[in-house]
């Protein structure tokens, strides 16, 4: 269990000493390695330079000291800012990647000015200045790209540089646009809540209330009260070992999941606890710990609970998943603070099923298992997989989910907690993309969606005491076979066993298990590997229904458990 500060000191050298030889001579790039993005090789070499200092400024700023680290980040700021520099980071285009990376470099000149800024010779100063200012010059998404343009423009002001304060005042005017309520934000134009709404929307937030407290006392009290009222849904996110739902996009940054609680420490934020934000943190990165996460040199890689690039997004970069070092922001918080003093708590007593109307999906606790039944709400095109990471039916911090491999035959489609459609003659597999209607109570979540032009479906999730159940209302123009799937079960372990008879099909391990039931034939899809973000190998339960031209009404029962059932 990680207790004190030199604990995290110490997690955050486990992850960030094995990169120490990958740096460029000038210490402008850092030269990872591995599959390409939507950026070219300057970007991604500045990118992973980049995060790293997300950690690294909370170190400093909490008293750490690393003068090899200093010395290299200085000297790579100086030759990354140069445009007579061979290492020279470039120019730009609209929506540039590296106006992302520049959040972090923005936030070590905020906070660690002594450490990054202070002792660069006065021509390093200007063309970083300058460098960084062209986030201005520019188009930027109205995202959280926003935030970005703030705290780069917010380090400038702060040094005496030029800066646009126009940009600033614009941006804050976005960001408050883009508040919903009860502790929410949504990204944007995007329907989507997921993890960018904690890592990104509330923790700039919350840098910008320290930051600017001095200035804008009421702005940032509001950011801070925000965040407070937030982390009474978040906590419902995180498991008791530790592990956070897997549901959206970008999970590649993995141990990030937890970032919203180092920032709400690190702000002063109040109502859930000090050991408490300290107990999850702790479990959450021993957790990752424990998983899969880095190459036999100790670099991070591309994946979730293993190198996976199946379900990544096109903008994983082998620099990307330092993304996740946001969570070492607790690192700065002062030694003599309760939080340091404080014993890693347990999650408080929370209710069993939570519903999160800002979420749009309903929470289930059970037997050391945390299942989101969203209502399926998403953009209908995003960054890749977007069914897979928000429209299922149910997403477990035990089981996973599944990404495709393909939309072709269903062992290479893998629809766990999905209802699959095959249509006669075909071998596509079409499942729920996105929902037209959908309704979150305290007790189900109903939707209505449609796989296929023709195909229209009303499904209720409702949870139970062992899982949960469905009830499709199908209207079809075709004839058809539908696949009703449970969670995917790992494989190729201790206690494994599969079986499909009558009505119903389970699948279990050791660990714990899944049985789907209903009406229609039991059976077993066993998934392609290396489509769960959990396990490697995995096989699914499943009833198979036949479908006719009509309206047909499917009712199954999915009961799941954990080894803490027993």
């Amino acid at each position: 269990m990680l207790k004190t500060k030199q604990d995290f000191a110490g997690w955050m050298h486990t992850m960030l000493d094995p990169l120490r030889p990958l740096y460029s001579e000038g210490g402008a790039r850092l030269r990872i390695g591995g599959a390409g993005v939507t950026y070219p090789d300057v970007t991604i070499e500045m990118e992973a330079f980049s995060r790293p200092l997300w950690a690294l400024v909370p170190f400093w700023v909490g008293g750490g000291r690393d003068d090899a680290f200093a010395e290299l980040y200085r000297r790579g700021l100086a030759a990354g800012a140069d445009p007579e520099n061979p290492e020279y980071w470039g120019g730009f285009t609209d929506y540039d990647q590296r106006f992302v990376e520049m959040a972090a470099i923005a936030c070590g000149l905020i906070f660690a000015p002594e450490t990054l800024w202070d002792p660069l010779a006065q021509k390093d100063k200007e063309n970083l200045a300058n460098w960084l200012y062209a986030i201005n010059e520019y188009i930027i998404p109205d995202c959280n790209w926003q935030f970005f343009m703030i705290l780069v423009n917010v380090a400038l002001r702060k040094h005496g540089m030029k800066y646009s304060a126009e940009k600033l005042a614009g941006g804050l005017e976005k960001i408050e646009s883009y508040y919903l309520g009860d502790g929410w934000y949504q990204d944007g134009g995007s329907c989507q809540k997921d993890y960018y709404i904690s890592f990104a929307m509330h923790y700039y937030g919350l840098l910008y209330a320290v930051a600017m407290r001095g200035e804008e006392p009421e702005r940032c009290a509001r950011f801070v009260e925000r965040a407070e009222r937030f982390a009474e849904d978040f906590i419902y996110w995180f498991a008791d070992d530790g592990s956070a739902l897997p549901y959206g996009r970008s999970l590649a940054y993995r141990f990030g999941q937890a970032a919203f609680w180092s920032a709400y420490a690190f702000a002063g934020c109040k109502g859930v606890a000090p050991g408490v934000v300290k107990g999850i943190l702790s479990r959450h990165l021993e957790w990752w710990s424990a998983q899969q996460i880095a190459d036999r040199d100790g670099v991070l890689t591309v994946g979730y609970a293993y190198p996976n690039l199946i379900m990544a997004e096109r903008y994983n970069a082998p620099g990307s998943p330092y993304w996740g070092m946001k969570t070492l922001l607790c690192l700065a918080i002062p030694d003599d603070d309760p939080f340091w003093a404080a014993d890693a708590e347990p999650l408080p007593a929370l209710e069993p099923l939570y519903p999160i109307a800002r979420a749009d999906m309903l929470m289930q606790r059970r037997a050391g298992d945390v299942v989101a039944y969203p209502g399926g709400v998403c953009e209908r095109y995003g960054h890749g997989h977007v069914p897979e990471k928000y429209s299922k039916f149910a997403y477990s911090t035990h089981f996973g989910f599944s990404c495709a491999r393909s939309q072709i035959v269903l062992h290479e489609n893998c629809p766990d907690s999905m209802l699959a459609f095959v249509i006669d003659g075909a071998d596509y597999v079409f499942v729920r993309e996105y929902s037209l209607e959908w309704k979150v109570t305290d007790k189900n979540v109903v939707s209505t969606w449609s796989p296929f032009p023709g195909i229209t479906v009303t499904t209720t999730v409702t949870p139970t005491a062992a899982g949960h159940t469905r009830r499709h209302v199908i209207d079809s123009a075709f004839g058809c076979t539908a696949y009703d799937c449970g969670f995917a079960v790992q494989k190729f372990c201790d206690g494994f066993a599969q079986r499909a008879e009558g009505d119903s099909a389970t699948v279990e391990n050791a660990a714990g298990g899944c049985t789907v039931r209903g009406a229609g034939e039991g059976c077993l899809v066993g998934a392609d590997p290396n489509t769960n973000v959990l396990y490697k190998n995995t096989e699914i339960p499943a009833v198979r229904c036949r479908v006719e031209p009509g309206r047909t009404v499917l009712e199954t029962e999915i009961v799941s458990w954990t080894k803490e059932d027993a």
